[in-house]
Parts: structure tokens; C-alpha cells; sequence
């Protein structure tokens, strides 16, 4: 009896194997810091049970206050993307594929180009003397500057700037697995193109939209840079008042708390989030079974969803009709052509809010002024010059691309066999695994990087690169796994099998069969781990102790010392270097799909 159940037990462990580098990797260096971290919040300086800290933060309402001014700002930057970022991903969806290829380039934009470089763009164009108020003055809309950051305004603008371009893909991902020709179905049968949009397109849209809005909301939650630099003191995000307190005032405990209750709010929305829609759309899947969600919140979602699907058909409706009424001959071919070209003039103007703010760095960085200022002083190259030759910058550059590479090369070893099991298996608690997996993009950056540098701090870690590829391969997993996932969706799992039944073993089929018909989507994941690593400065500014530093966080303490056209230079040269690196991956990327 017990040596027929220790064969079986033996495989049922053995057929989980692809979760376990996963597993144990994010339990040690994500898991246990957090909780670390979290479990201080609860002891006083003696080291004992207290509930001082928490005392001490709801004594006074200035940090509910800060909580609320943080949902408030992701809310709204949520809001922005989603409403701005929904017609470029429906364009990019529905054109011809070189056509998509070519846009999405410009789309990119700003997701490969450093947080700091966005930043410091929008500070040379909405500054009082920048070139949207001297183009404003010159036109005659204003007589005097207005007033465009260091207030809402400028928060606004730079964020929903840096996050859009992650929302677009998201509900890219999910869009171009729409079948077009369900919404010409319904035209055929008499419907207008309006109310086929709202009745048929776009409930099928919407887990792309639940996913994109989610990511944006949750990594806004850890924002810090924009708000810091476009923002004022009533813009001050809660991921400031933990930096000061460990930064500044080295109170771990009172830190704790604070991140305590930033992570006591994202797990509340969380469950919302999952009560209404289901974890599986963080991956662009709509929730499979019978019947969908159930219980309260999601019979209200459902009710809502439907009054304003409801809503926006009727309008559309109305207008359709008013515009025959209008233009009675061709009324038909005039809409839908009126409607393409509308589409098209809305993304493009999109489109060009991500991409052209960037490329104001490049003239400012050749400058001979010390300061940087719109329009640009003079003609010089000083400033490559020194950037150039400097070990600093080129040493920064360098660590960071190093540190990138090893992030993205482990994090698809890491999430790619843990992806395809979540893709190709069901077993019991699959969604806590997938929770758990993607959980490093739930929880804001700042806890998790404060978190390690407590568990750095013990392990001799502190101010090493390769702390810095473990910090970095913690935030990489999510967006691999939820990538491959994506990818694996639309796999025909019938190519494997006819490998099978030829003789091919499992492996043999992963290598030679699998794996080639997916390298666009491996790429693709790759490229966003680079990406996300390339950029990383909230890891960076904890455990590099000060002894390493990585490019992103070399500019961040120039950045704080003096803004000079230095930055410029270095942005300028990043943006180039970003922008080979990524038309390279499209290449190959094209050139494996094809």
C-alpha cells in the first residue's frame, strides 16, 4: 500500500517542478523582506509588541491625507490612460500589420526612454519660460505664463505620459484576438457602426482594458519621480513620506507602518479588482467558466457595465441618425469614413503626446548655457564631452546595462517554465499562483526595495550588483510571465501534439517546435524585462548603499545636485541607445514571425 502511494506522491510532486524556481526565488527575496519589513511596523525601539507606530500614524490626519492625495492621483492617471491610450490600441489593432509594426515603434517611445528623461522633457516644454507658454504667448491665447507644473497639472501630464504606452499594450494584447468580423456580422444584420462598436467590440475589449487600468493604477501607486519633480507639496504620493522617514530620519519602524498601510490599501482594491473581473485578466484573458464572476460586487459591475454599454449604443445610435438626416446620399459610406478618419486623427494625436516631448531633450543638449532652457543657447558639444569622458557616467551605464541583461535573462528563466504551466495546467489554487507570481507589480516598488534593503543589510548584500540583478529579476517575473501567458493563449497545443505522435519526447518538441513559434512573444517578454530593469531607480536607490550606481540613479542624485544640459546629453544618448536597442529586437522579432 505505501510503496504503490509513494510513486504517485513522488509525481505529483515532480509535476509542479515548473513553479518552483519561481517559487522559491520570489518566497526569499520578495516574500520574506516584505513580511520582515511589515513585521517591524508592529514592534517600539526596544523590540517589543507596540502599536506606537500606528498610534503615532493616525494621531494626525496628514497621512491619510497623503493616502488619499496617492489613490487620487493613480485613480486619475488611470482614468487619463485608459480614455487617451483605448483608440491608439483599437487603430493598432485594426490596421495592417507593417502598419501596426511601425506605429507601435513610436507608441514605445516613452516606455524605453529613462522616467527621469520624461520628466526633465515636460520641465524644458510646461516650464514658464518653456516652449509650450512661449508658443501659447506667441499665438495670443496668454498674456502672461500659466502655470503647468509644480501643481496637479504637471503631475497629470507626466504621468499619464510615462504609464499610457503600458496600458496601449496591454489592451493591444487582448484586441488583436477580436474576431473583426463579428462586429460586420452585426452590421449585415442592420446594425449601425456605433452600437455594433459598443454591443459586440467592445464587451470582448474590456478584460484588455480591466488589465491595462490595473497595471497603471498599481504602478502609479509607487510612483515618486514625476510627482517629486512636475509636482507641488499638496502632490506629495505616500512612496516620499517613506523614503523620508528611512532616508532621513531612519525610522524603520514608522516606515514599516506607513508601508503597512499603502499595502493594506493595494490588497483591498486587489480583491475588488479580482471580486469584479477575475485575476486572469492581468493576462488579457476574459474569466473562463460558467457563468463568470458571482456575488454582490460583480452582479453591480455587471449592472453597470451593461447600463453604459446600453448608454453609449443608444448615443451613437442618435448621432448615426442625425448624421443621415444631415448627409442623406452615401450616408453610410460618409460615417464609417467620417469614424475611420476621426480614429485616426484621435491616435495620432496620441501617439504624438508619447512621442515628440522626448525629442525636445536633444536640442537642449547641445546648449552652451548651464542651465537647462527652451529655446537652446548657442550650438556646443561640451556637455558630451564631459559626459563622455567620465568614468562615473560611462561606469553607471555600463552596471546598468550588465545588471539588465542578467535581470532579463533570469527572469525568463525563471517565468517562462512557470508561465507554461499556468497556460496548459489547472489545478487547484491556480489563481493564488498566479497571484502570487505577478504579485511584485501589485505591490508598489518602494515596499519591495525597502524590503530588500533590511534583508540585504543581514546578508552582506548591500551595495553589490548582483543584489541589484535580484532586485531587478523580482520585477521581471511578473511582466514575463504575464507575456508568455498572453502568448501561449493563442498557441495551437495541436502542433505539439503531432510532434508526440511522431516521436518526438517533450523536450525535443519544447526546442524545436514550441519555442520557434513563439520567439516573437519571447522576445517581446525579454525586451520588456530589459526594459523595466534598464529604468529601474527605486531598487537602486536602497541597495546600492552608495557604493554602485546604475545610470537611472546616477541622473536621479544629478538631477537633485543641479539640473544641467549634462542630464540632457546623457538623456539624449540613452534615448539613442534605447532606441537602437529596441528597433534591433523588432527586427529579429519580425523576422522570427515571419
Amino acid at each position: 500500500m505505501s510503496g504503490s502511494l509513494k510513486p504517485a506522491l513522488k509525481s505529483r510532486i515532480w509535476r509542479f517542478w515548473p513553479l518552483y524556481p519561481a517559487a522559491l526565488f520570489l518566497g526569499f527575496f520578495f516574500l520574506y523582506p516584505s513580511v520582515l519589513l511589515l513585521s517591524i511596523s508592529f514592534v517600539d525601539g526596544e523590540g517589543a509588541l507596540s502599536a506606537v507606530h500606528y498610534k503615532h500614524l493616525f494621531a494626525s490626519a496628514t497621512y491619510v491625507k497623503v493616502l488619499l492625495i496617492t489613490l487620487k492621483i493613480a485613480g486619475w492617471t488611470t482614468v487619463f490612460a485608459i480614455l487617451a491610450g483605448y483608440p491608439v490600441a483599437y487603430l493598432l489593432a485594426t490596421v495592417k500589420s507593417s502598419t501596426r509594426n511601425s506605429l507601435i515603434i513610436w507608441v514605445l517611445m516613452p516606455f524605453w526612454t529613462s522616467f527621469l528623461v520624461r520628466t526633465f522633457a515636460w520641465i524644458v516644454l510646461l516650464g514658464r519660460k518653456g516652449a509650450i507658454n512661449q508658443w501659447l504667448e506667441a499665438l495670443g491665447f496668454v498674456d502672461r505664463p500659466v502655470a503647468m507644473i509644480f501643481n496637479f497639472t504637471g503631475v497629470m501630464i507626466g504621468m499619464v505620459h510615462a504609464l499610457m504606452p503600458l496600458c496601449i499594450l496591454t489592451m493591444l494584447s487582448v484586441m488583436e484576438n477580436i474576431d473583426r468580423n463579428l462586429t460586420k456580422a452585426a452590421s449585415t444584420l442592420g446594425a449601425r457602426g456605433g452600437p455594433a462598436f459598443w454591443r459586440v467590440y467592445f464587451p470582448l475589449s474590456v478584460p484588455g482594458i480591466a488589465a491595462g487600468g490595473m497595471l497603471v493604477f498599481i504602478t502609479a501607486l509607487g510612483f515618486f519621480i514625476t510627482p517629486a519633480l512636475l509636482g507641488g507639496a499638496r502632490d506629495t504620493m505616500i512612496v516620499q513620506v517613506i523614503i523620508f522617514q528611512i532616508q532621513e530620519v531612519l525610522n524603520w519602524g514608522f516606515a514599516g507602518a506607513v508601508a503597512m498601510l499603502l499595502f493594506v490599501s493595494v490588497v483591498a482594491i486587489f480583491v475588488l479588482y479580482d471580486r469584479l473581473l477575475g485575476l486572469s485578466t492581468l493576462s488579457g484573458q476574459s474569466e473562463q467558466g460558467s457563468g463568470g464572476r458571482s456575488g454582490l460586487v460583480a452582479r453591480i459591475g455587471k449592472v453597470l457595465g451593461g447600463l453604459f454599454i446600453e448608454l453609449m449604443a443608444t448615443l451613437t445610435e442618435w448621432m448615426g441618425r442625425l448624421w443621415d438626416t444631415i448627409f442623406p446620399r452615401r450616408a453610410d459610406v460618409a460615417r464609417t469614413s467620417f469614424a475611420r478618419g476621426g480614429a485616426w486623427v484621435t491616435a495620432l494625436l496620441v501617439i504624438a503626446f508619447l512621442a515628440l516631448p522626448a525629442l525636445f531633450i536633444i536640442p537642449v543638449s547641445f546648449t552652451e548655457a548651464g542651465f537647462l532652457s527652451w529655446p537652446p543657447k548657442g550650438f556646443s558639444t561640451k556637455w558630451y564631452e564631459s559626459v563622455i569622458g567620465s568614468g562615473i557616467w560611462f561606469n553607471a551605464a555600463l552596471r546598468s546595462f550588465v545588471v539588465a541583461i542578467m535581470s532579463a535573462f533570469f527572469g525568463m528563466c525563471i517565468g517562462v517554465p512557470a508561465a507554461f504551466f499556468l497556460a496548459r495546467q489547472n489545478f487547484f489554487g491556480k489563481g493564488a499562483v498566479f497571484a502570487f507570481l505577478v504579485s511584485p507589480i501589485i505591490i508598489p516598488n518602494i515596499i519591495i526595495a525597502v524590503a530588500l534593503f533590511y534583508l540585504y543589510s543581514r546578508l552582506g548584500l548591500t551595495g553589490t550588483t548582483i543584489g541589484l540583478v535580484f532586485g531587478h529579476t523580482i520585477l521581471a517575473i511578473p511582466y514575463v510571465v504575464i507575456t508568455i501567458m498572453a502568448v501561449i493563449k493563442n498557441y495551437d497545443i495541436r502542433l505539439d501534439q503531432a510532434a508526440w505522435t511522431l516521436g518526438a519526447n517533450k523536450i525535443k518538441t519544447l526546442w524545436l517546435v514550441t519555442f520557434p513559434l513563439i520567439r516573437a512573444g519571447m522576445i517581446a517578454a525579454f525586451m520588456f524585462a530589459f526594459i523595466i530593469s534598464f529604468d529601474e531607480l527605486t531598487i537602486a536607490l536602497f541597495v546600492t548603499g552608495g557604493e554602485v550606481t546604475t545610470l537611472p540613479k546616477q541622473m536621479w542624485d544629478d538631477a537633485l545636485l543641479r539640473v544641467s544640459p549634462a542630464l540632457a546629453a546623457v538623456a539624449t544618448l540613452l534615448l539613442l541607445f534605447m532606441s537602437a536597442f529596441i528597433l534591433l529586437s523588432e527586427f529579429i522579432r519580425r523576422r522570427s514571425a515571419s
